[in-house]
């Protein structure tokens, strides 16, 4: 595995892989690594043939309510982990690689991040999609792999590929979850023990959800009073929002139809958890 730290040496080595006539696939991470980093990574080696991965803990992704200097890092562990995987190269920029004295540029998908999560961290995705694309130009991959944990991520990002022609393609993994469904995270870290053990309830519910729709249930209204039901009754979770939407446009929905996106979020003391689930309707 290379640890490469500057774009001209990360451009030298990619570059070399392309006249061998590689395929290269992408995973842009904040590091701190789980099983749901290591997930896509594996993906990647599968699709591919030369894995990038990014290190990046984006400032501008963070709001002035959210502590950048609290976010898990551990970078002799991530690479320890990683190179058990076979990742191919690791890049690792300082921002000042990213950010340049005087920066200026930025990108901002409209609508999509004004639901779900965005309503709550004002500019957060003005600061994921402006980054991606920095790392989309620095990297040129041909595919890049997502988690569909961060759902709302992943439909900015798809949303801005498309309207801006990046020539690479998208492909969403699963959530990786823990033994008693808890969504892999790197915040799971910050959860007290009693915190730890109802943070499965989310899940949970969201099956609960997913399982009534199934049935034939088609109010929103409904599906929303059940999961809030229920992790109140199971935890001390404090709701920040629970969410039906369309799955491609995150439009809301009164009347459940076509892909449903049940998204929800919750706060444990300082501790904020999100996750989903996707629920195909047929006409």
């Amino acid at each position: 595995m290379r640890i490469v730290k500057t774009l001209k040496q990360l451009r030298h080595i990619i570059d070399k892989n392309r006249r061998a006539g590689h395929k290269i696939g992408f995973v842009p991470t904040m590091g701190y690594f789980h099983e749901g980093h290591l997930s896509l990574m594996r993906r990647a080696k599968r699709e591919c043939d030369c894995c990038v991965v990014s290190i990046y803990v984006n400032p501008k992704q963070f709001g002035p309510a959210e502590d950048l200097s609290l976010y898990p890092r551990d970078i002799k562990r991530d690479a320890a982990k990683i190179k058990k995987e076979n990742v191919d190269i690791l890049f690792i920029p300082s921002d000042n690689v990213v950010y340049p004295i005087c920066y200026l540029t930025y990108i901002d998908v409209e609508r999509i991040p004004d639901a779900l999560c965005g309503k709550f961290r004002p500019g957060h995705f003005k600061g994921v999609a402006t980054v991606v694309a920095k790392l989309l130009n620095m990297v040129r991959p041909d595919m890049m792999f997502l988690g569909q944990k961060d759902a709302q991520q992943v439909v900015v990002l798809k949303r801005m590929v498309a309207d801006l022609n990046f020539p690479v393609t998208i492909r969403v993994v699963p959530t990786a979850r823990e033994a008693d469904g808890l969504a892999m995270s790197s915040r799971n870290v910050f959860l007290t023990a009693r915190e730890r053990s109802q943070a499965p309830v989310l899940y949970k519910a969201l099956k609960q959800a997913a399982r009534k729709i199934q049935g034939g249930e088609r109010s929103s209204s409904r599906i929303l009073a059940g999961i809030s039901k229920m992790i109140r009754e199971c935890s001390d979770g404090k709701i920040q929002y629970v969410a039906c939407v369309d799955a491609n446009t995150l439009e809301p929905l009164r009347t459940l139809r076509g892909r449903v996106l049940v998204a929800l979020s919750v706060f444990f003391n300082r501790t904020r958890l999100i996750d989903n689930v996707i629920v195909p309707i047929k006409s």
